[in-house]
């Protein structure tokens, strides 16, 4: 269950410990976890039936609940659902949540708007695109589902709010209890705060009183935690000097507390008219009325929706909003005729029957086990003998660039021209065109004039930074980008100095490496040092002699091994305290490092480190799972799988070859081909996130489905993960075809 829980004091706390404990009551051997939501600033000291607590506005904590959810193996999620609770606008960031949980979802609505804004509108139909089963307490909640938002009549069920079984008893004893002998005991309670209606009743006291002089209005309930922190106690006080105002402090009483359930049954067990005088007829549900029919109890209250529903059939009186000479007239009637007082309650009594705590749970179960049976089959996948690999393509990525370069985002695969380029994107396009031989290569070659123009283009002489996003009118949004456009944009130019089949490309490129490697020593991004050493081994690979290249190797290789070194600890062998994106890169220019300086601690210090990565980053089944973004932040803590990028199965397939070349173990070339089959389907929803038709990558893995746009980065990274297991194969002798994440086939 998701909800606000004890010692919170709000109706939504205490309706959540009731139901989990009607459950438990009716369903002994049922376990019902409880995952608590956190106001804002505010720490509670929970029971041991709160198993997870999740921050208001912390995102991270949504996405960590629901990792907890599908780890715990629950059958079903039930949500208790009020918009002030959860965080975003109207609570947006609860379906972030709940689209992230594998169970059956039911939502309890313990609101429905019959006008709801554009906000409130977004989220409950986020709502009802996700769950199962929606839960109202009210036919009127049903109407306002199937006629405002469209939901089908079969989605909602109706199960009354809860209320305890007591028996049908007289007032005298409870009274003697609280010291109300000789009285008659008018009661409303509820935390108070503005919009409960008690001035209504408070202003017909005196018609009441004098009609009735031993009569007593008691307001139980403490003041609104919200409302004490924002003025204290104003709002009551405000009501007591209404009372000395109007001659009645007499005859109404503030108890000033939150009550535990059983004491707040004593207390209406004292009472003789229960009555709610809130001013909105939009109220779906009350909690405070629901119990005061279950406990017998005459009621008048205004006509909002609820009470239309529940009081119906002569089970209670109702007055208009805000006539409290219709309060007055109701509640002296009454008073004035003890046989229709005894007779009202006892019809209350008798509807109450229907709203126990043990009727709700057993109409709870049977609406989860509904959800349950609704919920799809997975399929076992069953993998083909030789899931056939994807040549390099590129198709794609011509899709995708114009004259100026290659645009960074698209609508599944239409190039999305608003969000124009970056040097990103182009100077890793640059790096994969050295990477196509065959009959591609002319193609490339002529594609990596038009990237290496962007990224010449990008290069800021004066800053000594290079510029990254460029918006589709060619105009720069910024004079530098940040470190990472820097890092990358030094490799992709190494990488043409390496590997370039055009001597003019090399010569231009070793023109530009020389300006910009100088400034690289000032970067501070352990990413960055990577992506920078990289590109440095990638000169030395063709001008050994280049003594820039090799202080920067030297120097990056010495930073990444002290970074390690500073934040390893226990089963923690990484770089930094968190992981984020491109993570393998940092092991991989560790290793390289350490090959091309010919020291074996660097290498051993690099190899251990990317093993304890590709440890991480493999499933239960048996597959690669990338780092998901959803883990970002998280210090020390292992990673998330929502959402998995194309990015990170490229960077661990290049970090697997390069541990290869290193030591030679056939592990590592295993490895790069379960990181290679993620693409292919070989994952955690056994779907595939490579378009095969022109090698096109979908731009991520999310926790129930594919994201089917089509973006630069995610292109890029399938292709380069094409290009490099070709070359893979190719140096082992074997076709491309494979039984991915298992071994390769010999041709």
């Amino acid at each position: 269950m998701i909800g606000n829980s004890p010692p919170r004091l709000c109706g939504i706390a205490t309706f959540t410990a009731d139901v989990r404990a009607a459950l438990i009551t009716a369903y002994p051997d049922l376990a019902v976890d409880i995952y608590a939501m956190n106001d804002s600033g505010k720490h509670y000291e929970y029971g041991p039936e709160v198993v997870c607590t999740i921050g208001q506005e912390e995102l991270g904590d949504y996405h960590l609940a629901a990792q907890r959810i599908n780890e715990s193996g629950a059958d079903v999620l039930l949500v208790q659902h009020e918009y002030g609770i959860f965080g975003g606008q109207a609570g947006a960031l609860l379906p972030r949540l709940l689209n992230r949980v594998e169970a059956p979802v039911v939502v309890v609505l313990h609101t429905v708007l019959g006008h709801p804004d554009a906000d409130q509108r977004a989220v409950i139909e986020a709502l009802v695109r996700r769950a199962d089963k929606l839960i109202v307490m009210a036919e009127k909640g049903r109407d306002i589902l199937e006629r405002v938002h469209g939901v089908a009549r079969s989605q909602i069920e109706i199960v009354p709010h809860g209320a305890p079984d007591r028996p049908f008893t007289g007032t005298e004893e409870m009274k003697r209890r609280f010291g109300f002998e000789g009285r008659r005991i008018l009661l409303t309670f509820g935390l108070l705060s503005p919009g409960k209606g008690i001035e209504t009743m408070i202003r017909a006291m005196p018609a009441i009183a004098a009609a009735h002089p031993d009569v007593l209005y008691v307001v139980l309930g403490a003041t609104h935690p919200h409302l004490v922190a924002r003025e204290g106690e104003i709002y009551r006080e405000s009501l007591a000097a209404l009372a000395q105002e109007i001659g009645v402090a007499a005859n109404v009483r503030f108890i000033d507390r939150f009550v535990e359930q059983e004491l707040l049954l004593d207390y209406l067990g004292a009472a003789d008219i229960y009555v709610t005088p809130y001013p909105n007829e939009a109220q779906i549900v009350s909690g405070t009325l629901s119990y005061a029919v279950a406990l017998g109890k005459a009621v008048v209250s205004t006509p909002y929706w609820h009470a239309v529903e529940l009081l119906a059939d002569d089970v209670g009186i109702l007055a208009p909003f805000g006539a409290s000479e219709g309060f007055a007239a109701a509640i002296n009637g009454l008073l004035d005729a003890p046989e229709r007082l005894e007779r009202l309650g006892r019809r209350a009594w008798d509807k109450g029957r229907a709203t126990t705590w043990e009727k709700l749970a057993q109409a709870y179960l049977a609406v989860c086990g509904r959800a349950i049976a609704k919920k799809p089959m997975r399929l076992a996948r069953v993998p083909k003998e030789v899931p056939e690999a994807v040549l390099p393509s590129l198709d794609a990525v011509e899709r995708l660039t114009d004259g100026c370069g290659m645009i960074q985002h698209s609508v599944f695969h239409v190039p999305d021209r608003n969000h124009g380029y970056c040097v990103d994107d182009n100077c890793r396009a640059l790096m994969l065109m050295h990477r196509f031989d065959g009959p591609d290569a002319e193609r490339a070659d002529r594609l990596a004039l038009t990237y290496a123009a962007f990224v010449q283009h990008a290069w800021n002489g004066e800053r000594g930074r290079f510029r990254n996003f460029m918006a589709f009118d060619r105009t720069w949004l910024e004079p530098e980008g940040s470190e990472d456009s820097f890092g990358r944009s030094l490799w992709s130019i190494g990488a043409t100095v390496g590997e370039a089949r055009a001597q003019d490309l090399r010569r231009w490129a070793l023109h530009l490496f020389d300006q910009v490697a100088p400034q690289s020593l000032a970067l501070g991004s352990p990413r960055t040092w990577a992506f920078a050493l990289l590109g440095a081994e990638a000169v030395l690979s063709t001008h050994p002699g280049h003594a820039v290249a090799r202080t920067m190797i030297a120097e990056f290789g010495v930073r990444l091994r002290a970074q390690l070194a500073k934040w390893r600890r226990g089963d923690w062998n990484w770089f930094e305290p968190v992981l984020a994106y491109d993570n393998a890169r940092m092991p991989e220019a560790l290793i390289r490092a350490g090959m091309r300086l010919g020291d074996s601690a660097m290498l051993a210090d690099g190899l251990a480190a990317f093993d304890w990565l590709d440890r991480i980053q493999t499933n239960n089944a048996g597959h690669f799972r990338a780092v998901g973004t959803d883990s970002f932040g998280r210090a020390y803590h292992p990673p998330l799988p929502c959402d998995q990028q194309p990015l990170e199965a490229w960077a661990t397939i290049d970090a697997a070859i390069c541990a290869l070349e290193a030591t030679g173990d056939e592990r590592w070339r295993d490895s790069a081909w379960r990181a290679y089959g993620w693409y292919l389907g070989d994952n955690d929803l056994c779907l595939p996130i490579a378009s095969q038709g022109d090698g096109g990558c979908f731009d991520g893995l999310m926790s129930d489905r594919v994201n089917l746009n089509q973006g630069a980065e995610s292109v890029l990274a399938f292709q380069f993960a094409c290009c490099a297991m070709k070359r893979l194969a190719s140096e082992a002798g074997i076709t491309l075809s494979a039984r991915i994440g298992g071994g390769m086939k010999a041709s």
